[in-house]
């Protein structure tokens, strides 16, 4: 099978997160198809150097300029060009050299990087939801006027990635994306108002970051995929269903206007959704573990609880409502998670402050990309400002 696909160079933005490293096992288990091109890291210079001298790309990039000097040194005997700071990570999602970018950093500062590897014509495997999010519109035009195949990372819009491979004639009647609940599935405000970071860091069924752990236990997470869902598949709002399901083994399904339903299905594992992005329209081998229906004799489905996780209604109010105001609720939400994961507010705390800057921060009908710029710094400032940060 290795011989049938062209071996494909990655550049991994975001290479020391959760996307990145498990993107780089898949990498490892097939070095006669993938080849890590770029990896880039904000501030763990440590596990930036640990991969280059195993995977030898031709270039890294390391966020905080402060740390530049110790990864030069450090690779200085590769054949490996180092760059740092914000820039850096434009100049070099520009360069001729890769294949596909996979889009793992986490938040708004995904976004100029994935322009500008879509202006490019580039491949994308996104994984950075937020992208979509604050500039999903832009992104998406520029990725249809360019040529460039934006291939889903996240689990669930793999899971419709997959459901629509084959039906590109068919209309769609609705998508419903599910939800696992998170780790306080059932719980009620008076609960969740002494929830500390550590209880929220802990997911039931997915290992993932601390941001999209906080996410997914505020149901942030699901709200954002909701507008990224919009654009990533060209729906209308009303196309868009989330629906709790505890167990994760039902990845998202599609309904067709026939009625008909088809579902993605598997155990709940990021390295499925990363290696068929990466691989596509192939599939190929791997020893991940595999579901045993034996052992899941009950799937259960619910409607989500808004009125104890108002992230969720707040959302969906956002992917109505368009123009810049995903974009203010994500900003807020950002600053929000930050102060939560640095014990300054409470886990409710979040959703007040997303709210309050979505009543606050000036909308914008149909932003520019500057306008989304401009909003992102303004929501930001807002939220920072009631934090007192």
């Amino acid at each position: 099978m290795a011989d049938a696909i062209q071996k494909k160079r990655i550049a991994l933005f975001g290479s020391t997160g959760s996307i990145g490293t498990q993107a780089l096992e898949v990498i490892r288990a097939n070095p006669l198809i993938f080849e890590a091109e770029i990896l880039t890291a904000q501030t763990n210079d440590e596990l930036l150097i640990k991969q280059a001298l195993e995977f030898k790309p031709n270039a890294v990039v390391i966020g905080d300029e402060s740390k530049y000097q110790k990864v030069k040194d450090a690779l200085a005997s590769e054949n490996t060009k180092v760059f740092s700071g914000v820039g850096a990570l434009e100049e070099v999602a520009d360069f001729d050299t890769y294949d596909m970018m996979l889009a793992g950093i986490v938040g708004f500062a995904g976004l100029k990087p994935t322009l500008k590897a879509v202006s490019k014509g580039k491949a994308v495997g996104l994984a950075n939801k937020e992208t979509l999010v604050v500039a999903g519109e832009i992104v998406m035009q520029k990725a249809m006027e360019n040529r460039a195949p934006v291939i889903p990372v996240d689990s669930e819009h793999s899971a419709i990635f997959q459901c629509l491979v084959g039906e590109g004639r068919n209309k769609i009647e609705k998508i419903i994306l599910t939800a696992s609940g998170g780790p306080f599935l059932g719980k009620k405000p008076n609960f969740l108002v002494n929830v500390k970071r550590h209880h929220a860091l802990q997911h039931p069924n997915w290992a993932m970051g601390a941001k999209i752990s906080i996410d997914s236990a505020t149901l942030m997470n699901k709200g954002l995929e909701m507008i990224e869902a919009k654009w990533l598949f060209n729906l209308q709002p009303e196309q868009i269903q989330v629906v709790v399901h505890p167990q994760s083994i039902i990845h998202s399904m599609v309904q067709f206007e026939d009625g008909s339903i088809k579902a993605q299905m598997g155990l709940p594992d990021m390295k499925l959704p990363i290696q068929y992005a990466m691989t596509f329209p192939q599939r190929i081998a791997n020893d991940f573990p595999r579901l045993d229906f034996k052992k899941f004799s009950t799937l259960n489905f619910e409607e989500p609880d808004v009125k104890t996780f108002r992230n969720l209604s707040l959302a969906t109010e956002a992917l109505f409502k368009g123009g810049n105001m995903p974009c203010i609720l994500n900003a807020a939400n950002e600053i929000a998670v930050w102060a939560f994961l640095r014990n300054l507010i409470g886990f409710l705390d979040i959703t007040a402050v997303v709210e309050q800057a979505m009543e606050k921060v000036h909308f914008i009908q149909t932003p520019t990309l500057e306008q989304y710029f401009e909003s992102d710094g303004e929501a930001r400032n807002f939220a920072a400002s009631l934090i007192k940060m």
